[in-house]
């Protein structure tokens, strides 16, 4: 049949059919919607009900086009696709997913146009929908294809770095860790421990794992899944958090309370023999594929021979590191003096050479010298006595690693040759510096003067290491009934001479003081007795004198640093007056200066040596502010021990040290609350009834009333050491008495255990008896220990 030649007259061909326009819409291949502005559907073509199985009515006029729309396709229409329609006023090739009638979600493509009327003002928007169910279909599967494939290559990629990692890493430490760390990127595991069969072939034994504590040595006589891959040599797959704790060894708690699921368990293997097990454990079902457990496989054999390489690697380097570590303990026990340091120094290199606990004691010493390690590591103790000239003088206790071989006997020995003369030597040096100490506090200052008008407290540190004794040193004495001089000072140097300086000085100190010419000219004349004494030249002085009927003090500082005043009600201040050269210096005039301030009861005065402020790594003033701070913080603490506390508060940690500490500190009036914390020792009672009577007689309390609170204190420390500490070898009782108006309260407190009196002992008890006779009220209170409260009432005060 021929076709009439009409294209070139622009006639359409006839068609054998009707194709109305409605029809062309109705039925096209593709959905056709129309909508307002807003959305709202106007319109709809048949192909869409069809797809979406809505029905005409449902959605014109009372549906818009973003109720269509699936939850992720509504956020992305409304904060992407209309504003680029208004501001296009097209967009193309959009992925959405629309919300058929039945729920279901079915992707599709929309391409989008926005009409204007003639005035420019938005008419209507013409969607057309394509269905994308194939074409998503088709590009998912493309996209496993490709995950495949990339999977593929990435594990191929596992395998060689983990070739590469053990070929660099010659150890069997080194082995394991390499192993573990493959198992994440290999099978995507959470973790992972690798087992390596002992040398008897009876356990399993940890080498390295990536994050349980919990992970024990496994025996091979279990029944368990971990000895199935040793006995089989082949892979084995868990999966469920039930068939890991009927499957996996005395561990598998740990791994169940961190959600474990699933586990893969690759035997390690060389000629022929299992050499060790990887454990690696999945927090999600885990199905294992054909190629996982291929890798598995290659994975276990590349690792098994690097392990059975890197052992014959581990017994040579052992030999070697063994004798370099006994020239290390020669070496570096040398570089320590003192004795506990050398023990424990000598503990700590043990522990981390060959054993995994390790303790020193003296001979004939019950007490422990010095431990390193883990006590409750598993193992067999090894007692190495240490001889010296043929009398033990100490034992070494070591544990070796549990699973791991005893050091053997030819190095143990060496060991112990190399150490016994080094703690012997350390032993005598520490009575030589106990010689030197003893020297340096005998040329300290004794006791401070006893008085209820003030109260003085004093602490020295020497510098730590070597047996030279210092220069720094403190003294506190009454010039006059009513005057007290205080003084704190360093000479240059250290060692006897330096010593014997210090003496001097404070010789001469005392000397001049009773002229009463006062501090300016005490210094002038310290100036000329160091012309006759070279050795003294360039020390410096912080000398005070306070008359205690007015509470003026007068002070001068000869190149010292500056006193520090803490008011009783006010900030620290710092006393820059009265400063002048250091003793000796020919600098400058040879006068000196003097400053005055008023102290009240309850202000304190701080003089203390540079070694307390002066650091490498800090300028001076940073030093004197913390100083200042922390003398503020401890306005309300005891008097008792003050100087000692501030001491270990600013050497931080209680190192010895670079340069000697001296410090001093003078109170007007006596402590307002009195505290004092004593050993569970009887003859300690006698200094805190010496310390509350001095306290009761400052405050005016009457002599009955005090002799009635001394005895009761007396008998309530004495039950505490008595019955508290029955049990206990060593403890400590805090005392603390406070005034309130009439009533003295005084409380004994002790962490031991009660014991209630018995009935059967009428010896028992009297003490309490004793106790509640001599006060109004007592009270009793035994939790966390036991503590007596006392009232009574006195009169004075």
């Amino acid at each position: 049949m021929s076709v009439p030649e009409t294209r070139d007259s622009g006639q359409e061909l006839p068609l054998p059919w009707d194709d109305t326009a409605q029809e062309l819409y109705e039925h096209a291949p593709c959905g056709y919607l129309t909508t307002l502005p807003d959305g709202t559907v106007v319109n709809v073509n048949e192909t869409f009900l069809s797809w979406t199985g809505y029905g005409r009515a449902d959605l014109v006029g009372r549906k818009r086009l973003r109720d269509l729309l699936g939850v992720g396709s509504l956020i992305y229409y409304e904060t992407h696709v209309a504003p680029l329609l208004r501001m296009q006023g097209e967009v193309r090739e959009i992925a959405l997913d629309v919300r058929c009638a039945t729920g279901r979600r079915m992707p599709t493509l929309v391409n989008a146009t926005l009409n204007y009327d003639a005035d420019g003002a938005e008419r209507v928007i013409r969607v057309t929908v394509f269905d994308a169910t194939e074409r998503r279909r088709y590009e998912a599967e493309l996209l496993q294809a490709r995950r495949t494939a990339e999977e593929s290559e990435r594990r191929v990629r596992v395998l060689q770095q983990v070739v590469a990692d053990l070929a660099a890493v010659p150890t069997a430490s080194g082995v394991a860790r390499a192993v573990v760390a493959a198992a994440g990127p290999a099978f995507g595991a959470a973790d992972g421990g690798l087992w390596v069969v002992d040398g008897d072939r009876k356990q399993l034994v940890l080498a390295a794992a990536a994050a349980h504590a919990g992970f024990r040595d496994v025996a091979l006589s279990a029944a368990g899944a971990a000895a199935t891959v040793v006995r089989r040599g082949e892979p084995v797959v868990l999966a469920g958090a039930a068939k890991l704790r009927t499957e996996l060894p005395e561990w598998a708690p740990a791994l169940l309370r961190q959600g474990r699921q699933g586990a893969l368990l690759v035997p390690l293997t060389a000629h022929e023999a299992v050499l060790g097990v990887l454990v690696c454990t999945f927090t999600e079902a885990h199905a294992v594929s054909d190629s996982e457990l291929q890798l598995a496989r290659l994975l276990g054999q590349q690792a098994g021979q690097a392990l059975d390489r890197a052992r014959l690697y581990d017994e040579v380097r052992l030999r070697e590191e063994r004798a370099v570590f006994l020239g290390e303990v020669s070496r570096d026990l040398d570089g320590v003096t003192g004795l506990a340091e050398r023990a424990r120094l000598l503990a700590e290199m043990v522990v981390r050479g060959v054993a995994a606990y390790a303790q020193v004691r003296l001979a004939g010493e019950a007490e422990v010298l010095a431990e390193a390690g883990e006590p409750a590591a598993t193992g067999t103790d090894i007692e190495l006595p240490l001889t010296v000239r043929g009398a033990v003088a100490a034992t070494l206790t070591l544990r070796p690693h549990g699973g791991l071989p005893v050091p053997d006997p030819a190095f143990l020995a060496e060991l112990a040759d190399r150490a016994a003369p080094a703690l012997e030597n350390a032993r005598l040096y520490e009575r030589e510096r106990e010689v030197a100490r003893t020297l340096q506090r005998s040329l300290l200052a004794g006791e401070p003067p006893g008085d209820l008008r003030f109260t003085v407290e004093a602490c020295y540190r020497p510098a730590g290491g070597g047996l030279e004794v210092g220069g720094d040193w403190h003294d506190a004495f009454l010039i006059t009934p009513d005057r007290l001089a205080v003084v704190v000072g360093d000479v240059v140097g250290r060692g006897l001479h330096a010593a014997s300086t210090m003496g001097q000085l404070r010789s001469a100190v005392r000397a001049l003081a009773a002229a009463e010419a006062g501090p300016a000219r005490l210094v002038e004349q310290l100036d000329r007795f160091v012309d006759r004494v070279e050795t003294a030249r360039m020390a410096t002085v912080a000398y005070a004198e306070i008359a205690l009927d007015t509470g003026t003090m007068t002070y001068c500082c000869a190149g010292h640093p500056p006193p520090l005043l803490l008011p009783a009600h006010a900030d620290p201040e710092t006393l820059w007056e009265g400063r002048s050269a250091p003793l000796g210096s020919r600098a400058g005039r040879r006068s000196r200066a003097e400053a005055t301030v008023r102290l009240v009861t309850g202000d304190r005065v701080l003089l203390y040596t540079d070694g307390l402020v002066e650091r490498r790594d800090r300028h001076l003033d940073e030093g004197l502010d913390r100083l200042a701070a922390m003398f503020a913080t401890r306005r309300r603490s005891p008097m008792k021990g003050l100087t000692a506390r501030i001491a270990d508060a600013m050497l931080m940690g209680g190192e010895p040290p670079d340069d000697d500490v001296c410090l001093l500190c003078v109170s007007l009036g006596t402590e307002p609350r009195l505290e004092r914390t004593i050993p569970a020792d009887p003859y300690r009672i006698k200094a805190v009834r010496t310390d509350l009577k001095g306290w009761l007689e400052f405050r005016g309390v009457d002599e009955d009333s005090a002799d009635a609170l001394l005895l009761a204190l007396s008998e309530a420390v004495a039950n505490a050491i008595e019955h508290g500490y029955r049990d206990c070898a060593d403890g400590t009782v805090t005392v603390t008495a406070t005034q309130l108006g009439d009533e003295v309260i005084l409380r004994v407190a002790d962490k031991g255990t009660w014991r209630e009196p018995r009935p059967d002992d009428p010896a028992r008890g009297r003490g309490l008896f004793l106790i509640g006779k001599l006060t109004d009220q007592m009270e009793i209170n035994t939790d966390g220990g036991t503590t007596v409260t006392m009232r009574r009432q006195v009169a004075g005060g």
